[in-house]
Parts: structure tokens; C-alpha cells; sequence
């Protein structure tokens, strides 16, 4: 009977050796296919999530200087309106 559990007892140590062995395994195989699809992606000239939130920030703020200059405009426009017309605004023909 000591036997049979010696034999078992060296089975279940092999068994655990072969699954640490296929778990290794697996866990390279996963950051090497991992690696693969990062440099496969920075070939397409993807950007990162930094780097288009930064520019996204830089559109915004561009947008609201834009629209700040356009009332700043829209409001010297209408004090000239109040003035006499130039000349240089007339159409020529």
C-alpha cells in the first residue's frame, strides 16, 4: 500500500510540474503575441491616448480664442457700422 501511494505521490508531482511548465508557457506566449501587436499597431501610426487628448485640450482652446476674436469682431464691426461708410468698403465695379 506504501507503494501505491509513492506512485501516486510521484504522478501528482509531475502532473504539477507539466501544468507550471504549460502555465509558463501560456504567460510567454501571451507577452510575446502582446509585444507583436504593439509594434503591429505602431506601424499604422496610431497615437496614443495622451497624445490625442492633448490635442483635443489644444483644439478646444483654439475654438474658444476663435470665437472670442470673432464676438471681438462682430462688436468692432457694429461700431463702425454707426460711422460714415469708407471707401474702401464700396463695391467697384
Amino acid at each position: 500500500m506504501q507503494s501505491d501511494n509513492r506512485i501516486f505521490d510521484d504522478l501528482a508531482k509531475v502532473v504539477n510540474g507539466i501544468a507550471g511548465t504549460v502555465a509558463g508557457a501560456g504567460r510567454e506566449a501571451e507577452a510575446a503575441l502582446r509585444e507583436r501587436t504593439k509594434e503591429w499597431i505602431g506601424t499604422l501610426d496610431f497615437v496614443t491616448r495622451e497624445e490625442f487628448n492633448a490635442v483635443k485640450e489644444l483644439a478646444a482652446n483654439a475654438r474658444a480664442e476663435a470665437d472670442a476674436l470673432k464676438a471681438r469682431l462682430d462688436k468692432l464691426e457694429g461700431i463702425s457700422a454707426g460711422a460714415a461708410p469708407s471707401t474702401a468698403d464700396a463695391p467697384t465695379d
